[in-house]
C-alpha cells in the first residue's frame, strides 16, 4: 500500500464518528470487540466490523486474544501516537475532511456533559508574538499527550469521562483590501 493509500484508508477509516469513540475508549484500556459494543450501546456486530475497519487501516493494535466460551476473542488497543489521534497528512482535503469529522464530535460529546462541572470554551482570531503561539501549541501538544497517555479503562474507580476537541492553527494575513475597507 502506497502512503497517499495509506492516507485515504485512515481518513475513510476515522470518517465515522462511531470509529472515534472506539480509537479513544481503546486508548486506556484493551477491549474485545464484545466489550466494545456494551460499552458504545451497540451490536457485537456492528463493533467487530468498525474494529476491522480500523484494524485494516493500522490504526489499532491486536494486543492479544481471549478464550471466549470456547472461542477465541481478539483484545483490540489504540496506541495514543497513532495517525488519528495526530493526523499526518500534508494533504489539505484529508486534514479538511479530520477538522469536520473532529468539530462535529464537540456537538455529540457536549450533550454528554456532566453539568456543574468545569468546562473550558475559547475561540479566538488574533494576532500575537511567535513565541506566544509557540507557547500555547506547546501547551496544546502536552494537554492532549497527558490526557492520552493517562487514560484508563471505562469507569475505572478514581476515573472521570472527558473530552478534548481542539483546533489550532496560524492564519493567512489579511489581504490588503480586505484592511482597506475595516
Amino acid at each position: 500500500m502506497s502512503l497517499e493509500e495509506g492516507r485515504i484508508s485512515e481518513l475513510r477509516a476515522t470518517a465515522h464518528p462511531l470509529r472515534l469513540q472506539m480509537l479513544s475508549l481503546l486508548t486506556g484500556a484493551e477491549l474485545s470487540a464484545a466489550e466494545v459494543a456494551r460499552e458504545l450501546d451497540i451490536t457485537q456486530a456492528n463493533a467487530s466490523y468498525h474494529l476491522r475497519q480500523l484494524e485494516a487501516a493500522g490504526l489499532l493494535e491486536i494486543a492479544g486474544e481471549e478464550t471466549v466460551r470456547g472461542g477465541r476473542a481478539k483484545k483490540y488497543r489504540h496506541p495514543w501516537d497513532a495517525p488519528a489521534v495526530r493526523p499526518q497528512s500534508g494533504n489539505d482535503d484529508d486534514r479538511l475532511a479530520s477538522v469536520r469529522v473532529l468539530a462535529d464530535m464537540i456537538p455529540r460529546r457536549f450533550v454528554e456533559r456532566e453539568r456543574g462541572t468545569r468546562s473550558r470554551f475559547t475561540d479566538a482570531d488574533l494576532w500575537v508574538e511567535p513565541d506566544v503561539w509557540d507557547r500555547v501549541t506547546a501547551l496544546l501538544d502536552e494537554a492532549g499527550s497527558l490526557l492520552h497517555a493517562s487514560a484508563r479503562p471505562p469507569r475505572s474507580e478514581g476515573t472521570i469521562r472527558t473530552a478534548l476537541s481542539v483546533a489550532a492553527f496560524q492564519l493567512k494575513a489579511a489581504t490588503a483590501s480586505r484592511e482597506e475597507s475595516s
